[in-house]
């Protein structure tokens, strides 16, 4: 056997290895999945009427990190469904956009450390969206705490008081404001603080892993979300999802009319929520 057959030998093993590996290991996190939530998918059923009833109350809205991964897609995907009559940026700099893409947006450029100077760019919006957030390995921990809970909280507040009437919140799996964890005690904490703003509706978003290709990304992040991104080609699972899905469930659970003022839609309710403007 030449050492080419021979390598060809060894590579066809390692694959079907790492391939019986993938099904083994989403079998076992089947086990951790979340409840199917069968009440999302019948309330989704006709998503499509929903989306152009909303559509003609001619409501506006404005989006905190449109210039992160979520808030990009989310933007792109608030843009491709067209259901409001308008949308505001808020972020710390202007950004820029090719062809058409900037087309009808009002941006918003603040001080997130004076931000009580602008709330005049917090007023007249219907729905607030917040992808807002950074890492503690990028800005810190006292940087982290300031941009995940200070700078999202008080931008929360500033939108209630501006007669803002639902919010919805990225946030992650796990979040709890006693864990022993720092990122997931701090998201759990603003999730809480927010929610006793009161708003007449408020979401927030619990998405696993996001399986997404990032500008900034470190070895280890990209190892984590290819081995998710193979385990959901397999089955789907609560560890993971794709940042689209987030997208599209934000914007589709804004049209629903829910019975819940307060919810928190974990990775297989965004999921279902995800696929719903496909029916």
């Amino acid at each position: 056997m030449s050492l080419i057959q021979l390598l060809g030998v060894i590579l066809g093993k390692a694959a079907t290895f790492f391939s019986l590996s993938i099904v083994i290991i989403a079998v076992v996190l089947k086990g951790f999945d979340d409840p199917e939530p069968t009440h999302l998918a019948r309330m989704t059923s006709d998503i499509k009427t929903l989306e152009e009833n909303f559509r003609q109350k001619n409501k506006s809205c404005f989006i905190l990190g449109a210039s992160g991964e979520t808030g990009k897609v989310l933007l792109q995907e608030l843009q491709r469904r067209n259901i409001f009559a308008k949308i505001t940026l808020i972020g710390r700099r202007q950004l820029n956009f090719e062809g058409k893409a900037g087309e009808n947006l009002v941006q918003e450029v603040v001080d997130f450390e004076k931000l009580e100077d602008y709330a005049a760019a917090f007023q007249g919006h219907d729905v607030g969206y917040c992808c807002l957030g950074t890492t503690r390995a990028k800005a810190g921990t006292e940087g982290f705490i300031r941009v995940d809970h200070d700078y999202v909280l008080k931008s929360a507040e500033l939108a209630k008081a501006g007669g803002c009437e639902q919010f919805h919140l990225e946030s992650s799996r796990g979040a709890d404001k006693s864990s022993n964890f720092l990122y997931l005690k701090v998201k759990g904490q603003v999730e809480a603080d927010i929610q006793a703003l009161d708003f007449d509706r408020y979401a927030v978003y619990r998405p696993g892993v996001l399986l997404v290709e990032r500008q900034e990304s470190r070895a280890g992040e990209w190892l984590v979300r290819k081995f998710f991104g193979a385990v959901s080609a397999v089955c789907s699972t609560s560890m993971s999802v794709p940042i689209q899905t987030v997208a599209k469930a934000m914007v589709s659970n804004t049209v629903l009319q829910s019975e819940h003022k307060f919810e928190i839609l974990e990775n297989k309710a965004i999921s279902t929520l995800g696929k719903s403007d496909t029916k």
